[in-house]
């Protein structure tokens, strides 16, 4: 049988470990925090770090929700459980670095379980961690990818492979017809092992997240860079904001269960811009991102 509370346990010491990580390695200011309530049921602890020295914003979230029917969002893959009452949480984070040099970062692990009369309960963990680079360095992307392998090597030689050809296809705009990033893991409706091995997985991608984030954070992070590369920055941020409110699930579903929206959209940049029908020049550093990075390849 699931067990719910080693499961919050797990994700609020988690949320305060990436936190306090995160807020050693800005070394200008912390979290804000707000603890909200859902008015269907449940709640959640929203952090959010602002106009950093490192990181220009870093969201930082823990949520527990329940509720009497699952949104769509959360049924479409599983149309058989719609009108179920359900409980939903998990650690949700998004980080985007000042430095134009530092990739974007997003992370998310949670848990669901949905009850059906005169049933058992039914559950499943998803998650992972990805990688939105506004500039290419081979070495931050091979090293991104052997971690996250390492996180899926203890639970079967395919795990890895599976799941980072699920990010490449999950984290695609397809109006773009281009990668959000250069992918990582990405795993939903998991509950082919039994519960307590779907739920050390569910851990081990968790904790392998700083390992994987902050070696490239420290090592671009001072970078020197100018307007162009700024410039640059900004106007891919706006794919990140497409994704987030057209495709990303976690969105759909937040926005769908009467969420906190400002706990939701925190995963959007604080400055971001669009241009009509942009290309990058060719044989630049920039063009040299979309050439060689944003493709659907073997990393390691």
């Amino acid at each position: 049988m699931p067990k719910i509370e080693p499961v919050k346990a797990y994700l609020l010491a988690l949320q305060d470990r990436i936190c306090t990580a995160i807020t050693k390695e800005d070394g200008q200011n912390q979290f804000h925090e707000d603890e909200w309530q859902r008015e269907a049921g449940g709640g959640g602890r929203s952090r959010v770090l602002a106009q950093g020295a490192v990181f220009e914003q870093a969201g930082i979230n823990f949520s527990h929700v329940f509720g009497a029917k699952l949104p769509a969002s959360a049924t479409a893959q599983r149309p058989e459980l719609t009108g179920c009452k359900f409980q939903a949480l998990g650690v949700s984070l998004v980080i985007h670095p000042l430095n134009p040099y530092v990739p974007t970062s997003h992370a998310n692990i949670r848990f669901f379980i949905a009850e059906k009369p005169n049933h058992p309960p039914i559950w499943w963990f998803g998650g992972g961690f990805d990688l939105t680079p506004y500039y290419g360095f081979t070495e931050d992307v091979v090293h991104w990818h052997r971690t996250a392998k390492a996180a899926c090597d203890p639970f079967g030689k395919e795990v890895y492979s599976r799941y980072k050809a699920w990010c490449d296809e999950y984290f695609f705009l397809k109006h773009r017809n281009e990668p959000r990033g250069v992918g990582g893991l990405f795993f939903d409706d998991l509950n082919q092992w039994d519960f307590e091995t779907c739920f050390a997985f569910m851990q081990s991608v968790g904790d392998h997240y700083l390992s994987a984030y902050l070696p490239i954070v420290q090592k671009r992070k001072n970078t020197p860079y100018g307007e162009r590369e700024r410039d640059f920055q900004l106007y891919r941020r706006g794919r990140y904001v497409e994704f987030n409110l057209v495709y990303d699930r976690g969105t759909l579903f937040g926005l769908q269960s009467g969420g906190r929206t400002e706990s939701i959209l925190m995963s959007l940049p604080p400055l971001v811009k669009w241009r009509y029908n942009w290309q990058p020049e060719p044989g630049s550093p920039e063009a040299e991102l979309y050439e060689l990075f944003l493709q659907q390849k073997e990393w390691i």
